[in-house]
């Protein structure tokens, strides 16, 4: 770019997420080079890695759903007019309505609007924001269709496509942990040893097909299978009802001796190195689908249903992993196909970290331009 610009970056919270870490990785490239990088949130545990990729972070509270969050705007006016960033490049609705009405505030020249959408939005006025940015960034073609679908007035022209990305070197492809760890882990979790693992990362929330693996689960088991199953990352946010749920369903098909309710962990590299499959089971559609791209990165078979990002992805870089959208009979066949002969994951040279960044960056000076 021809000359140092200040790019803002509008969240509700830095606690975690696909575009907490986007935001990051965009704050690491801009500070690279040569540019101020500022994220405005509520703040969180991420707040110190973006300070140590040479990011600033303004704490404001512009997520809260509550009525006197949506009067912050002139706060916000009053942070813009100090400022003076060349970009507001905003991430989540709330955070979006709240920067979008804080620009109009401002005498011109003001700064240029972008938004990101992470997610496939409810139709409707509330969502419409994340069409309104002078460029609209989706993180999948998945994404560009719902939102041309329920926001047809969006000029098609206005919108980017750029998926998110991993970093190649800490998903090396092949790789197998050590001796030492897969003893430590087994010890940990005795349920998951001696025969093949399967593994679905994902929160605790309904949508994400936890009870739909503990039926594959039996189906496997009920065709002969010594198969095992960790539900990593089911205890982040569930409920105590939707737990016990799934504890209950679980024991009414006897299978509590070969199931291991999990948070998630640090080591997910060595867990899906680890696992005979990785699924992914979202019984909505997901926009993206990072999971699917680490697992597959390292070589280890996904098997997911062919809507949304999952789909996707599963189309381009593993298509004997797709199964038709909430078919468990035919989850169950493909799975007992995957675990007894899985064909060989390709190695794939997309969705990276690096290449998220560039295109956005580029798209940045687009505006500029």
């Amino acid at each position: 770019m021809s000359r140092p610009l200040t790019v803002i970056q509008l969240l509700p919270a830095l606690r975690g997420g696909g575009a907490e870490r986007s935001a990051i990785e965009i704050a690491a490239a801009l500070r690279r080079a040569g540019h101020r990088a500022i994220v405005i949130s509520a703040g969180g545990a991420l707040e110190r890695e973006l300070r140590n990729e040479g990011g600033e972070h303004l704490t404001l509270d512009i997520g809260s759903k509550r009525i006197a969050t949506w009067f912050r705007a002139r706060a916000l006016a009053r942070v813009f007019a100090e400022l003076k960033p060349d970009i507001v490049h905003a991430r989540s609705r709330l955070p979006a309505w709240l920067g979008w009405r804080a620009i109009r505030r401002l005498p011109p020249p003001r700064p240029h609007f972008l938004t990101t959408a992470h997610g496939l939005y409810r139709p409707g006025w509330w969502s419409s924001i994340m069409t309104r940015g002078e460029r609209v960034i989706a993180v999948s073609e998945t994404v560009r269709a719902h939102l041309l679908q329920h926001w047809p007035r969006l000029d098609p022209e206005r919108i980017r496509v750029i998926p998110r990305g991993i970093n190649p070197l800490a998903w090396p492809y092949g790789y197998r942990p050590m001796a030492e760890w897969l003893a430590t882990f087994h010890r940990e979790y005795p349920a998951l040893a001696g025969g093949p693992l399967m593994t679905l990362p994902a929160r605790g929330t309904r949508r994400k097909g936890h009870a739909v693996a503990i039926r594959l689960l039996a189906k496997l088991r009920g065709s002969g299978l010594d198969v095992r199953l960790l539900l990593l990352g089911v205890l982040e946010g569930a409920r105590s009802s939707y737990r016990q749920e799934l504890e209950r369903l679980t024991d009414r098909l006897r299978l509590r001796p070969w199931v291991v309710f999990a948070p998630m962990r640090q080591d997910i590299r060595e867990i899906y190195a680890t696992s005979a499959l990785v699924l992914q089971l979202s019984t909505e559609p997901e926009a993206f689908g990072r999971t699917v791209i680490e697992a597959l990165a390292l070589g280890r078979p996904v098997i997911g249903f062919a809507h949304g990002g999952v789909g996707e992805l599963l189309a381009e870089l593993y298509p004997p992993g797709i199964v038709p959208a909430c078919d468990e009979g035919a989850l169950a066949e493909r799975a007992q196909a995957l675990l007894n002969a899985p064909p060989p994951v390709p190695r794939f040279s997309g969705y990276t970290v690096a290449a998220m960044q560039q295109a956005t960056l580029a798209v940045y000076e687009e505006l500029i331009r």
